[in-house]
């Protein structure tokens, strides 16, 4: 039988990874200089955060073109939070250890991202 107790979503490794991943770039973006904190580390939090709630809302639409617009849309948020990053590690925010730390996160929610999407499009 069914768990009615949870969402679809919180059943899927791809959004449980990616709200690990927000929990790791909140950690690496509190160090940010004061200065930043409405500015790129502002950024970075809008980004990070729209990974898992746009696989979430995309599990809850009907259509599976909904459901994969969803996930472009959180596989573009993503990229540009690791973009932010490496901008971040330019400026010193980060240090290139911390960044290659980080990288797997990323790369496996990418990865669940995509193999998602894949499933989603063979249902069309």
């Amino acid at each position: 039988m069914e768990d009615l107790d949870i969402f679809q979503f919180e059943r899927l490794v791809a959004w449980k990874k990616a709200k690990e991943l927000t929990r790791c770039v909140y950690q690496l973006i509190a160090n940010f200089p004061q200065h930043e904190q409405y500015a790129l580390s502002s950024q970075i939090r809008r980004a990070v955060i729209s990974i898992p709630s746009n696989i979430a809302e995309g599990s809850g639409r009907t259509s599976m073109k909904e459901k994969i617009h969803f996930l472009e849309i959180a596989y573009g948020s993503l990229t540009e939070t690791y973009c932010q990053l490496l901008i971040a590690a330019e400026l010193g925010y980060l240090s290139d250890d911390e960044l290659i730390a980080i990288k797997p996160i990323f790369k496996e929610t990418s990865r669940l991202i995509s193999g998602l999407r894949k499933r989603f499009n063979s249902n069309l």
